[in-house]
């Protein structure tokens, strides 16, 4: 099976958030670092999962929901001051690649309806 273009994307960004997250303080270690990385995880899961399904439209919207939650956490750990601006800027640029690759998917899967 052919690989996904938004799975490759979201491994990377995973990558990258692994490295980023290191530095943040030990208080939020286990609290708001921790739900950045489960909510990565789910978006692989839910790209996985909607890949292998045949009626996609909720899988769908649960995956943009997630990336808009992932979106939220991300900014509010740069402006708590976790996560330096040089940082929060690449991992911006890539959720919003994700974002458009979703938004894409969406789009071709409402034009087939």
């Amino acid at each position: 099976m052919e690989e996904l273009v938004i799975k490759q994307k979201v491994e990377d960004m995973i990558a990258y958030s692994y490295v980023a997250l290191r530095q943040f303080p030990k208080s939020e270690r286990h609290v708001l670092s921790q739900e950045i990385r489960l909510g990565l995880w789910r978006l692989l899961r839910l790209i996985i999962i909607c890949n292998r399904r045949y009626f996609k439209k909720t899988t769908l919207q649960d995956l943009d929901a997630e990336l808009d939650l992932l979106r939220t956490q991300v900014r509010m750990a740069h402006i708590l001051g976790f996560l330096p601006l040089k940082k929060y800027e690449v991992w911006s640029r890539a959720l919003d690649e994700v974002g458009r690759l979703i938004g894409g998917w969406l789009k071709s899967f409402r034009a087939r309806q």
